[in-house]
């Protein structure tokens, strides 16, 4: 006898996509994204840039090295759902010491396999990400869209996720100092500092200038992170106060505060970039990098115009900005991921560009 399907995926245009239970079985609402990654899912669950977010996998097998100790971009995942086309509870791993369906059930995360993924991807390339309730096979359509409609997305995923308060992670024979403004940020982004000789101090996305001075940094970095940049209003304002000050890295939501902190706007792309095979144009070399994405905003090239910033990189995909910088204020940044594990390597260059605009700032 076959097996029932018991959950479906409603979207706001009611199309309706069934499939089988795993990790929690709680009813969640959340923005509907794909993506292209054909390894990591055990580090997109755990990146808090999904935050409120049901992320569609487009390689079809899932779950089938298991969950690491040591893979996690967070300590707590905040996913808002995952949805994948066949998943794999034994998983062949010497290394896995749990399975994703435990992992999700641990953090309330609620998994939906046996879902056409190909139609659902193409439905949200074609129309773009929208609202989707995940929820139990017996309940209505009907009462599915009545509660997506009357449903409002939050818009303080970067407060859920950051910091409340310091944390440190040191390394031997460190030679810099760096304060990361937490937005939402990956371990990785941290295990690349640190194995570049940097002290790192993990701050809240809301620390005021002074307490940012009182850490005698010799560099600043702002994270990646989810939501609208727009409503991070607080970092918005702390990068306008310390832009000059000190060499300044910055990264995914990172970059796009800083476009923000100059002038420039951004707006919301259609159905974001996810996944780690975009080709990107770094301007000043005129190569190109493979690397690893995860946004759904974008910095307006028209408002860059008008600001001091200068694009170092564009998307070869469809031309969006990827990379700007101000010499003069010894700040850049990047709208993808340098640090991306698993993924392409084509851009660490950037941690070693930080670390040397810090050491040429503690001789200027």
């Amino acid at each position: 006898m076959d097996k029932q399907f018991d959950r479906k995926i409603v979207l706001e245009d009611g199309s309706v996509y069934l499939g089988y239970s795993f990790g929690s079985k709680s009813e969640k609402i959340c923005e509907i994204v794909f993506n292209t990654s054909m390894v990591g899912y055990q580090e997109i669950i755990s990146d808090p840039s999904y935050t409120y977010q049901a992320v569609v996998m487009t390689y079809p097998i899932i779950g089938n090295y298991g969950i690491t100790d040591e893979d996690y971009e967070t300590k707590t995942p905040t996913i808002g759902a995952i949805v994948v086309k066949d998943y794999n509870d034994f998983p062949s791993n010497f290394r896995a010491t749990k399975t994703l369906a435990e992992i999700l059930e641990e953090y309330d995360i609620p998994g939906i396999y046996g879902v056409d993924t190909r139609k659902l991807t193409r439905s949200i390339r074609n129309f773009g990400s929208r609202k989707v309730i995940i929820t139990d096979i017996g309940v209505s359509d009907e009462e599915a869209l009545n509660k997506l409609k009357n449903y409002i997305m939050p818009t303080d995923a970067v407060k859920k996720v950051s910091s409340k308060k310091k944390w440190y992670s040191r390394t031997f024979h460190a030679k810099y100092n760096v304060v990361a403004v937490d937005c939402g940020i990956k371990y990785n982004i941290i295990r690349s500092l640190n194995k570049r000789g940097c002290n790192v101090t993990v701050v809240p996305f809301n620390i005021t200038p002074d307490e940012i001075a009182s850490l005698k940094p010799d560099g600043v970095f702002f994270s990646n992170g989810p939501g609208n940049p727009e409503d991070v209003i607080e970092t918005i304002e702390l990068i306008k106060k310390i832009k000059g000050k000190y060499p300044i890295f910055g990264i995914c939501l990172g970059h796009q505060l800083i476009s923000l902190a100059y002038g420039a706007k951004t707006y919301k792309l259609k159905f974001g970039h996810r996944g780690g095979n975009h080709p990107v144009k770094n301007l000043i070399n005129n190569k190109i990098e493979i690397t690893s994405q995860n946004h759904s905003y974008a910095v307006d090239p028209k408002s860059i115009e008008k600001t001091k910033l200068k694009i170092t990189h564009i998307n070869i995909l469809d031309n969006t900005i990827e990379g700007v910088e101000y010499l003069k204020d010894k700040i850049f940044s990047v709208q993808y991921h340098p640090e991306s594990a698993p993924g392409p390597q084509d851009s660490a260059y950037l941690f070693d560009k930080f670390i040397k605009m810090m050491e040429e700032s503690k001789h200027a």
